[in-house]
């Protein structure tokens, strides 16, 4: 079967797509986007966009294989693409590098045209050998890249990772223009090819050993400068493939977490669109004008605490459900998040599919707490380490939980540490406890994966290792009726939850703050700050035209 451009998302994914629409409207009461009246005209070119990479000081990597940061998705979306992509106006993936797919009967390989008018920033029109070896340089012997667990489900991929062959069996050149990817079992490659970590790069920047330094890809910009831990920008791409765009002549990203001086930057009308902290939030929903700018979004993020499995006391399930019953996340939410959150009832938050709004949270139970960590052989009491970036979801969470976890006999420690050594700390397996707020969808099953124990750590994170688990999550990757599929993934959700390799806190309420100036902002619920910059445009009252 066919799918022209016109209808490029399967059935299934239609599906998908109106079940996660409707669950995150029952669950949150908020519409994924609401959109400014002054947002409808006709699109006028020119003038430079004036963005936010507002999650660290400074980008993990300019190569987009590399880093699943936000703040560096962020940045990509000017300089990369991928083969899908998200459309926030029908909370759906859809085709971007290719003119059409067809899908076999067993809905295991997939067969894609590319569109003849992609070209690469060095002036390279982008061939079938592009996306193959991107995918391969992705499962390549050794790899650590981040999207390793995106592609493990191609047929051979395994084998090739652990140096079993020489190339991936399910991934094959028809001719210059197409291509066919086949996976070991039932899959929907939208929700695994979407984000910039997926992107599709030309081989010989790679190899030519500049990439760092300067990116080159597909996307509407091409690069122009990096200071790093300030700003990175680029320029009009000429030869960008979708007509007409990108509606800016040039773009620049303000790199910083500090929200205090993005809030001076946006008042100043030095920042077209940036995301806002609780407090920026309350703020700004008060003032009679910044308020008319604002997009509230419900983001498929789960923030929480991690817990390294492998050490003691974490390695004891009653420890972690006590940590879970100490708190209460109620006024942690209220009073220091600004309600600017959805308290989590599982893994997979209120927009995924996979969402049951049915499950009850941990109540806040100090007893039962007590009682766990009794039973634990713990009731004198225990320690650990919690690392953490200068942040309100990250230290301020943690010092306000403080407290609680000390009535019932445990005691916390914070270590404050800069956003990519925390990482590097966790994906080695050295960080006790962690805070970090984890992407979790839009497909279930790539979500629940976090806890995959055949997964690396890089993925799963909390080193969870439980062969049961493993088999729900195959079980309903393997199955294709899209209603048993979901009731599958709600079973391992629920059996993540009960096991909690993590403190469950909240799922993200997101809000962007736009200038009036400024038209096409999307609402991404995957990530707020991936702004979809090709078709962001600027009117006559922009500063920077």
């Amino acid at each position: 079967m066919t799918h022209s451009p016109a209808s490029l998302i399967l059935s299934r994914r239609r599906m998908l797509a109106a079940m996660l629409a409707s669950t995150a409207a029952a669950a949150t009461g908020l519409a994924p986007f609401a959109a400014r009246a002054q947002d409808a005209g006709t699109p006028r070119p020119g003038g430079k966009l004036q963005m936010v990479a507002p999650f660290g000081s400074a980008l993990q990597s300019l190569d987009p294989h590399a880093t699943y940061e936000s703040q560096d998705m962020a940045v990509s979306k000017a300089f990369h693409r991928s083969l899908y992509n998200w459309d926030s106006a029908t909370n759906s993936v859809v085709l971007e590098l290719a003119s059409e797919v067809k899908v076999s009967e067993d809905g295991k390989t997939f067969t894609y045209k590319l569109l003849d008018n992609i070209f690469f920033h060095n002036g390279r029109q982008m061939v079938a050998d592009d996306v193959i070896w991107s995918y391969s340089r992705i499962l390549a012997p050794g790899s650590s890249l981040s999207a390793i667990s995106n592609l493990q489900n191609i047929l051979g991929a395994q084998d090739y990772l652990d140096g079993k062959a020489d190339h991936v069996a399910g991934l094959a050149k028809i001719d210059d223009m197409t291509f066919s990817i086949t996976f070991e079992s039932f899959a929907d490659p939208g929700y695994l090819l979407f984000e910039a970590v997926t992107a599709i790069l030309p081989r010989e920047a790679v190899e030519s050993g500049t990439l760092l330094s300067n990116p080159v890809g597909c996307g509407p910009f091409t690069f122009v400068e990096h200071i790093e831990g300030s700003r990175i920008s680029g320029k009009k791409f000429d030869k960008y493939f979708k007509p007409g765009k990108p509606y800016a002549d040039a773009i620049e990203f303000t790199i910083t977490d500090d929200y205090s001086a993005l809030d001076v930057a946006f008042r100043a009308g030095e920042v077209d669109a940036t995301v806002l902290s609780e407090n920026g939030y309350v703020m700004y929903a008060q003032d009679p004008d910044l308020s008319k700018g604002l997009i509230e979004i419900a983001e498929m993020f789960t923030r929480h605490m991690g817990m390294n499995l492998d050490m003691k006391p974490f390695d004891d399930v009653r420890v972690r459900q006590a940590i879970n019953y100490a708190v209460d996340r109620d006024i942690i939410i209220e009073k220091l998040l600004k309600n600017k959150a959805f308290k989590a009832v599982g893994w997979l938050p209120t927009p995924s599919s996979g969402f049951d709004p049915d499950r009850k949270p941990y109540a806040f139970d100090p007893e039962k707490a007590r009682a766990l960590l009794a039973e634990a052989g713990l009731a004198d009491g225990v320690s650990f380490e919690a690392w953490v970036t200068d942040a309100t979801s990250s230290l301020g969470v943690l010092q306000a939980m403080t407290p609680f976890l000390a009535a019932v006999g445990i005691t916390v420690t914070p270590k404050v540490v800069e956003a990519g050594v925390l990482v590097e700390a966790i994906n080695k397996g050295e960080a006790p406890a962690w805070f970090r707020s984890n992407g979790t969808g839009p497909d279930p099953i790539s979500a629940l994966r976090s806890f995959d124990s055949r997964r690396p750590r890089s993925t799963n994170r909390a080193g969870f290792k439980d062969a049961a688990y493993d088999a729900m999550l195959d079980e309903a990757m393997a199955t294709v009726d899209p209603a048993k599929r979901i009731e599958l993934v709600k079973k391992a959700d629920a059996y993540i939850f009960e096991q909690a390799p993590v403190w469950f806190h909240n799922y993200n309420k997101a809000v962007l703050a736009t200038q009036p100036w400024v038209h096409g902002v999307d609402a991404n619920v995957t990530e707020a700050a991936i702004i979809e910059v090709d078709q962001v445009w600027l009117d006559e009252n922009a500063p920077s035209r």
